[in-house]
C-alpha cells in the first residue's frame, strides 16, 4: 500500500516545488514594481476618502510588510496558469483519456474565473464598501485609513470573491468525474444559499449591501453550476437504470 502511495507524494511534492518556484519568482519581480501596483489598489479608497484625507502608516515597519504583501498577492495572480496547470497534472493520472484532454479549457477557465471575481470586488464591491464605512461617521471624525489594514483587507476581498467565482469550474470538474449530478446541487441548493450568505458575511464589510452583492452573484453562478452539471453529467432515474440493465 506505501509503495503505491510514494510516487503519489513525490509527484505532490514536484508540482508544489514547480508552483511555488514560479509563485518565488513572479514575488521578486512584483516587489521591484511594488509602488504601481499600490497605487493600483488605493484607487477605490482614495476616489471615495474625505478631502483632505489620505492613507497613513501607523507603524514604523508597516510600508516595508505592505509592500511584501502587495508583492505576494501579485505574484499569485501572475502565477494562477502555473498553479492550475500543476494541479491538473497532478490529478490526471486518476482521469480518463477523454478527461485529460479538458487541462486547458480548465487552467484557461479557471483562471478567467478568478480573474473575474477579484475584478468584481475591484470594480463595484471595493468602492461602494469603503465609501459606506468611511462616510459614515464623517462629520464627527476625519477618516485617516491604515494602509497596511487597508491591503489587507483589500487582498483578502480580491482573494475571496475570486475563490468564489470558480464554482462553475469546480462543478465541471466534479461533474465531469461522475462525482456530482444536476439532482446533487438542486437537493444541496437551501443549504448552499445558507452557507454563501455566511462566506458573505466573512469576507465582505459589515453592511447589508457590500454583502449581498456579494451573495447575489454567488448564488446565480450556483445557478450555473446546476446547468453545467446538468450538461456534462445528469442525473439519471432509478426506474431509467434498472430499465436499461434489464436490455442488456
Amino acid at each position: 500500500m506505501f509503495d503505491n502511495i510514494k510516487p503519489h507524494l513525490a509527484d505532490l511534492r514536484k508540482r508544489l516545488t514547480i508552483s511555488l518556484a514560479v509563485l518565488i519568482a513572479a514575488f521578486f519581480a512584483c516587489f521591484y514594481v511594488y509602488e504601481p501596483i499600490l497605487n493600483w489598489m488605493m484607487v477605490p479608497v482614495n476616489e471615495v476618502l474625505p478631502e483632505g484625507s489620505h492613507m497613513v502608516a501607523i507603524e514604523v515597519q508597516e510600508t516595508f510588510f505592505t509592500a511584501l504583501k502587495v508583492a505576494f498577492f501579485s505574484g499569485f495572480i501572475l502565477s494562477l496558469p502555473i498553479i492550475f496547470w500543476q494541479f491538473w497534472l497532478f490529478v490526471a493520472p486518476g482521469l480518463y483519456e477523454n478527461e485529460k484532454k479538458f487541462i486547458f479549457p480548465f487552467v484557461f477557465f479557471a483562471t478567467v474565473m478568478f480573474l473575474t471575481g477579484s475584478s468584481f470586488a475591484y470594480f463595484v464591491v471595493v468602492p461602494i464598501g469603503f465609501e459606506f464605512l468611511i462616510n459614515f461617521g464623517n462629520t464627527v471624525v476625519t477618516v485617516l485609513p491604515s494602509i497596511g489594514k487597508y491591503v489587507g483587507f483589500f487582498t483578502k476581498l480580491l482573494f475571496g470573491f475570486g475563490v468564489a467565482f470558480e464554482l462553475p469550474v469546480i462543478t465541471f470538474f466534479l461533474a465531469t468525474v461522475g462525482l456530482v449530478t444536476d439532482k446533487t446541487l438542486t437537493d444541496f441548493f437551501r443549504y448552499a444559499i445558507i452557507m454563501i450568505f455566511i462566506l458573505s458575511a466573512l469576507l465582505t464589510p459589515p453592511d447589508v449591501l457590500t454583502q449581498f452583492l456579494m451573495s447575489g452573484p454567488l448564488i446565480l453562478l450556483y445557478g450555473v453550476s446546476i446547468l453545467i452539471a446538468k450538461a456534462v453529467n445528469p442525473h439519471k432515474d432509478d426506474e431509467f437504470e434498472e430499465s436499461s440493465e434489464e436490455e442488456y
